[in-house]
Order: structure tokens, then C-alpha cells, then sequence
């Protein structure tokens, strides 16, 4: 079902396998290839030691989207892109090749048992809080930040950006 006005959007991305930095790179450019989507707005990327999982380090971003497609057909399409990138679920909190997360969907509300609205641990993720202020700093607070300070992650200015 195609929507007939857009709506703002927020996803999260990260990886932590392979050269996770390439694999959040290239999910942006399949985000901004995909119909129906308009990329309006990117973070920088971040660099966060796993949370709640495991492996090495995450590369993270956020980006802003306007789109028509409904909230389970931006799920399926970052669905779409993951398993495109590789992206396997052996088991909760794997290590991951790429992981697309819808963040916010509109204002949109929702829970049910393949996707929830907002994210519902957006607020407790340093990986998440840090690049939603880069592209929507009005959600984020003083207070969202102080309570993740305790979690590594710092702005990844690796070449290439």
C-alpha cells in the first residue's frame, strides 16, 4: 500500500562484522536508491563498543527518510537491504553484518509482534541517541545523553567520509 502523503521517518543502521563501515555506507545508498524513499537527512557515522551483544566494535548512523510506503513496507525494505548485505539472526544479539532498525515512523504508534513504534529501546542506546541528535536534535535531550554516558562511543572521522 502506497501512502498518499509522505511521512519522516528515523532508522538506525549499524554493523560490526566484516568492514562494517563499507556495509553502513553502502545501506545508505540502498536507502537512497530504494522507491519511494528520499534520504533527507544522514548522521555522521559512531563508533560504539557492543551493547547488550557482542564482537567487535559497531559503525552506526542514523538517517532521516521522507516516504510513502507504510511502516511495514519500510520494514521490509530494511529487511530487504539487510539480507542482501548478508545479514544472518543465529541467535538475539549476534554479531551482525548489517542491522536496520526503524527508529520512528511519523508520530506513529504501534506494537505488534514484528514491529513496534517507536523503537522501543531508542532512548536507552548511546548507539542510537548520539546519531538521532546529529539529523533530529530537537528528540534528544541533555537527559537521553547523561543516561547512556556510561556507554563507549565516539564520532568515527575515518577517511572516506
Amino acid at each position: 500500500m502506497i501512502l498518499r502523503d509522505p511521512v519522516t521517518a528515523y532508522v538506525a543502521l549499524g554493523a560490526n562484522l566484516g568492514d562494517a563501515r563499507a556495509a553502513v555506507l553502502q545501506a545508505f545508498e540502498a536507502l537512497a536508491c530504494w522507491p519511494e524513499v528520499l534520504v533527507t537527512g544522514r548522521s555522521a557515522l559512531y563508533r560504539s563498543a557492543p551493547h547488550e551483544a557482542q564482537g567487535p566494535d559497531f559503525i552506526n548512523a542514523v538517517v532521516r527518510i521522507e516516504t510513502r510506503l507504510s511502516a511495514p513496507e519500510v520494514l521490509d525494505a530494511l529487511q530487504a537491504i539487510e539480507h542482501r548485505a548478508g545479514r544472518l539472526r543465529p541467535y538475539v544479539n549476534a554479531p551482525r553484518s548489517l542491522d536496520l532498525d526503524l527508529l520512528f515512523y511519523g508520530d506513529a504508534c504501534m506494537h505488534s509482534p514484528r514491529l513496534t513504534l517507536p523503537h522501543p529501546r531508542w532512548r536507552e542506546r548511546a548507539f542510537v541517541l548520539h546519531p538521532l541528535a546529529d539529523v533530529w536534535p530537537q528528540r534528544v535531550g541533555p537527559e537521553d545523553l547523561a543516561r547512556v554516558a556510561g556507554q563507549a562511543i565516539e564520532r568515527d572521522d575515518a577517511e572516506g567520509e
